[in-house]
């Protein structure tokens, strides 16, 4: 166990990380300084004692990872890296919280240097720390298979903070219940025991022993005490220091290590009150504060030989660190020309060569989408090693197991059904569906991995921000989500989406996919993993559907249009007086929508949409090419009909359904609710009369 080295200059620099916090969220007049002026010590520690990291080279492969849970405390991070030297500086913490600013509000992953993902909703940052411990023990069996785990060059800790707003998350539950089960020795939460939220003491809301539930989900747990019981308060840390070093000796169990601190201390008259987590302190409190700690009372006034200190510890840390991993690197890629080749294709977030050859080609007849990208994703498994993924309980229903490859499980935990090894790709989330969106987003920011998780659609409910989430941090997991209209059938209402697509459509920087047949299945899976920064929600429909012949002289064009998010699937026998749009399960009705019209002397143009945000970022002349402005459109979607105009244009109606579903099949469905190719028609006749 290496021992602390613990200066004066240490005790200073968490001295000036307080004065910082207090003083940028006094110039803002806004933001929350309690837990970034008591915390402070446990930050430092990590940032310039624990944690490897290049502040020059934030996004070295060696380095440990750090989430801030409580990401409204922001400045909590903003200090340390502004300390170590990652590229804030004075002014951004001046900045803090306003327009363009690098310190933005809450940590946004992309945004700043030094932040590994976005943060805010409570829970959420500990469920993003399980992602990435378990993306690290993938990368490591992807790309070093031979590796004694732990002396890898890939392999690495996790460090999170979590506050007591996250530990009543149900969020972090799941997660944290996941991270046992998956024996994530890497992963260390430290629990910030300050008893305090935004509607004051949490005694209101909040009265279990945090500590012995996370013991009894299997985690490795401590507790260090700067309290004393209360008498008297002491910043422990070298205690917490050796906690650490103690944890990192036990490599089967997830670390949580509960401090219990007092808010805002040593605040001298507001420390310990709820007035401190969520505004700013006064002037008074703050001269108070800095005479007490024997800093001068000007805002933002402090020694930069503390600085300077800090940075050039950092940087000595740095180049230690990295001199000790990088020719162990170099020798890995000497070694392991394949791996090398895969890895940076990997970073330059590149689709493999090979991709569109490895999708299968569907024949003519009859097959749920769903059904076809479980064949898709057999077909990909070898052409894309770095995609791994798997369900929420529902991998027979959503088929997102992979043939061919073991689970991602400790190998104790191997099923009658399921055989688990370190470097398995099929992931079972168990039924946590708001932690698997977290868990995979956690995963596209480490950037190593391309993940997936699945649900039914209804249930994307229960994870709505894991998506918002990805989009605004520009990376890219799949959701996928099936069972996606009234067409699930016999288990009714609760079960079938109705408002869930174009609520989705509503999401900025979200892709959703709803492929029509097999084939556009196929070429959606393709389109997806060529997406770099954006999230993609892959919606597939439970029943079969046709599978349209794409033979030359069939008629029908090529699904490789699906990539431009629309394209004719079916041309009109003359100038199309109408265009028949058909998304997912229903386009098969738009066909036959045209068909019926055709018959009777109408040209109808027939219309595949399976993503309206990729046929947004088509040209304007291509977008009117396949939809013209002055002709009218008839959509089918078996989803609320509210948004077609405003996303297709005046003259446009559409075929769905605006209210709950109910228990029958899904044929007896659609006739009862008017979701048919004959309803279609009687619309396209009315616009066009």
């Amino acid at each position: 166990m290496s021992e602390l080295t613990w200066t004066e200059l240490d005790r200073k620099a968490v001295d000036t990380a307080r004065v910082l916090a207090a003083d940028a969220v006094e110039k803002v007049g806004n933001g929350h300084p309690g837990t970034a002026i008591s915390l402070a010590p446990l930050a430092y520690l990590l940032y310039q004692k624990v944690m490897k990291g290049d502040p020059a080279d934030d996004r070295w492969l060696g380095r440990d990872r750090f989430v801030l849970s409580a990401g409204h405390s922001s400045i909590t991070q903003y200090s340390q890296l502004f300390l170590a030297g990652y590229g804030l500086e004075m002014a951004d913490l001046q900045a803090l919280r306003t327009w363009n600013s690098k310190t933005p509000g809450h940590p946004e992953f992309g945004w700043t240097k030094g932040v590994e993902c976005t943060t805010g909703p409570l829970g959420a940052g500990v469920a993003n720390a399980v992602g990435f411990a378990m993306s690290a023990r993938r990368v490591r069996e992807m790309l070093d298979p031979s590796a004694v785990p732990g002396e890898s060059v890939f392999d690495h800790d996790v460090y999170c903070i979590a506050g007591d707003g996250c530990m009543q998350e149900g969020v972090a539950s799941e997660a944290s219940s996941l991270a046992a089960t998956q024996n994530l020795g890497n992963l260390f939460l430290f629990y910030d025991d300050n008893r305090i939220s935004i509607e004051g003491d949490t005694k209101i809301a909040f009265s279990e022993d945090v500590q012995a539930r996370y013991a009894a989900y299997g985690w490795d747990t401590y507790h260090v005490d700067f309290t004393n019981g209360f008498t008297t308060y002491e910043e422990k840390v070298a205690e917490l220091y050796d906690v650490i070093e103690k944890a990192r000796a036990v490599k089967d169990k997830p670390h949580f290590i509960k401090v219990t601190t007092i808010i805002g201390w040593p605040l001298p008259n507001k420390a310990g009150d709820h007035s401190v987590h969520g505004s700013k302190l006064g002037g008074d409190e703050i001269g108070a504060m800095k005479e007490l700690l024997g800093f001068e009372n000007t805002p933002f006034a402090i020694d930069d030989a503390v600085v300077a200190y800090t940075r050039q510890n950092a940087a000595d840390r740095a180049a230690e660190a990295k001199a000790e991993w990088e020719p162990r690197y170099q020798a890995w890629r000497e070694a392991n020309a394949d791996g090398a080749k895969l890895l940076d294709r990997i970073l330059a977030k590149e689709a493999p060569e090979g991709l569109d050859e490895a999708l299968p080609v569907f024949e003519p007849g009859s097959l749920a989408t769903r059904a076809a990208s479980g064949q898709v994703l057999n077909a990909l498994a070898s052409a894309v090693p770095e995609l791994w993924g798997g369900s929420a309980d529902l991998a027979g229903s959503n088929n997102t197991t992979m043939k061919g490859v073991d689970s991602f499980i400790p190998e104790e935990r191997s099923s009658h059904d399921f055989t688990g090894r370190p470097g398995g790709r099929t992931l079972h989330f168990g039924i946590r569906e708001h932690a698997m969106g977290n868990i995979i987003n956690a995963m596209a920011m480490d950037g190593l991995t391309r993940p997936y998780g699945a649900t039914f659609l209804v249930f994307s409910d229960y994870m709505r921000t894991p998506p918002r989430l990805a989009a605004l941090s520009h990376v890219n997991p799949v959701y996928v989500w099936t069972h996606d209209s009234v067409g699930v059938g016999e288990d009714g209402p609760t079960h079938q989406p109705v408002e869930h697509v174009m609520s989705l459509r509503l999401m900025p920087g979200l892709n959703v996919v709803r492929p029509g047949d097999a084939n556009e299945t196929a070429q959606a899976w393709a389109q997806i993993l060529r997406t770099k920064d954006h999230p993609s929600a892959l919606i597939l429909s439970r029943q079969n559907m046709t599978t349209f012949d794409r033979s030359e002289g069939s008629g029908f064009a090529a699904a490789s249009g699906v990539a431009k998010g629309g394209y004719v699937l079916k041309e009109a026998s003359a100038e199309p007086k109408v265009i028949l749009v058909g998304t997912g399960s229903e386009l098969e009705l738009a066909v036959a929508a045209a068909e019926k019209l055709e018959g009777e002397g109408v040209p109808a143009r027939v219309v595949s949409l399976p993503c309206v945000e990729w046929f947004k970022e088509q040209d304007e002349a291509y977008q009117a090419e396949v939809l013209p402005t002055d002709v009218p459109k008839v959509v089918i979607e078996a989803g609320t009909p509210v948004g077609w105009k405003d996303l297709l244009g005046a003259n446009t109606e559409a075929v769905g359904i605006d209210h709950y579903g109910a228990s029958a099949d899904a044929k007896t469905l659609f006739k009862e609710f008017g979701i048919t190719a004959d309803a279609a028609v009687e619309k396209a006749k009315a616009l066009i009369g």
